[in-house]
């Protein structure tokens, strides 16, 4: 959907670039319908080939709902009710989180609206649209809609997106996103939502403001889906107020057979840190001798938001570095506008920023922040230098790739 939405911007572009004759004047349109039947196509399809995968690596596949009974044993629950259990040496929990919707006492109506599960099953593009949350799943959603050209809201109990990163992603984005028409509704509160399921409804917040849109979508927040596993068979394993299940560095349980990653231990919550710490989990489970101390460090995992424009980051945020390292802090910054945008009006350019924050007379770097075009791909390459411990010299020391964004990291004075 982020292509689709990236590629909708290329084709506004486009007459910038010499194609105004093959391209239609205003909001290029969109057959959000089709293209839903090929999206999920392609996840059935994903679907597949893992499940293929599994089963030629030899992994015994149970479809049905599992649930502890004790240190080594799980019931499964079939679709038709019945159940049997399983006998085994490890359990891993890796069951996930799930969007959270407020209650109907905290917010009378909110039942009304979606989350980004329901994001998926929308058969049509929405004409107006409100997205209450500011943390990447509420920007990468607003993003989308705003771009494909829906009436977007997104209503933030702050003043800033992205409040748990980089102060200057937050400073840069946040203005770039109600430039590109989004309608920000900031120090807002909804504290009623109208309506019918599935039609129009009408959002209330505690400033006085009214709003009517097509959908609500909340995106406040994830819970980890720990409520029915059978924790209650293993009273030595305990949850913290959010439902998280409390793990040791290696992802381990008080219970010595039993092991939870991913979501419901509630540390990075991104699919490739869940897949990373299960191959170590594996790695010392069943391999050979030089894994038995194999785990994964939870440091400097890089990170991308895929905004309009993308954001990366890895490593410390400048506050989290000042509260560490003080005043042996140093930052490196630019602000600029990446080449392809000087074909367009000026106030079509989309903003680029970076910051690389180092520390102590080595000037290591601790902190990578970049926005702008094409940072979902400089992320990567960067996260690896940070994780490897370079230096600022280290990175003065790299000739530059020209003309690109990614050349002022290696440039930054």
């Amino acid at each position: 959907m982020w292509h689709a939405a990236d590629l909708a911007e290329r084709l506004r572009a486009s007459p910038s670039y010499g194609f105004a004759k093959s391209v239609q004047p205003g909001q290029p349109e969109f057959d959000w319908a089709a293209f839903k039947v090929k999206r999920d196509a392609y996840i059935k399809q994903l679907n597949r080939i893992y499940e293929k995968a599994i089963t030629k690596d030899g992994v015994e596949y149970h479809v049905g709902y599992g649930r502890i009974k004790d240190a080594n044993t799980v019931e499964v629950t079939k679709h038709d009710g019945s159940t049997y259990t399983l006998q085994t040496d490890n359990i891993v929990l890796a069951a996930g989180g799930r969007p959270i919707i407020p209650t109907e006492e905290e917010v009378p109506g909110a039942s009304l609206g979606i989350t980004s599960d329901g994001f998926f099953n929308l058969e049509e593009q929405p004409e107006r649209i409100a997205i209450v949350g500011a943390g990447y799943i509420a920007v990468e959603l607003a993003g989308l809609f705003n771009t494909l050209g829906s009436e977007t809201h997104l209503f933030m109990r702050g003043d800033k997106v992205l409040r748990k990163f980089d102060q200057g992603i937050q400073d840069t984005l946040t203005p770039w996103m109600e430039h590109a028409g989004l309608k920000m509704h900031k120090n807002s509160n909804v504290t009623k939502v109208e309506g019918t399921k599935g039609g129009p409804v009408t959002i209330h917040t505690k400033e006085g403001e009214t709003v009517e849109v097509d959908v609500l979508l909340w995106a406040v927040g994830r819970r980890a889906n720990t409520e029915d596993v059978g924790l209650q068979n293993v009273p030595e394993i305990k949850t913290d107020e959010e439902g998280n299940i409390i793990v040791d560095e290696y992802q381990a349980t008080p219970v010595r057979s039993i092991f939870a990653l991913g979501d419901v231990a509630g540390r990075v919550q991104l699919t490739p840190a869940a897949i990373a710490a299960g191959r170590r989990l594996s790695n010392r489970l069943f391999g050979p001798e030089k894994f038995k101390n194999d785990k994964l460090s939870y440091d400097n995992i890089p990170n991308v938001v895929f905004s309009h424009p993308t954001a990366g980051t890895v490593g410390l945020t400048e506050k989290e570095a000042r509260e560490k390292y003080g005043d042996s802090v140093k930052i490196y910054q630019s602000s600029f506008k990446a080449i392809y945008f000087y074909m367009l009006e000026k106030d079509r350019r989309e903003p680029s920023f970076m910051k690389v924050i180092v520390v102590g007379p080595e000037e290591k770097v601790v902190g990578v922040h970049i926005l702008g075009m094409g940072c979902d791909e400089i992320m990567q390459g960067f996260g690896v230098a940070v994780k490897m411990g370079a230096t600022k010299q280290d990175l003065d020391d790299t000739v530059a790739i020209h003309p690109t964004s990614s050349e002022e990291l290696v440039t930054l004075r």
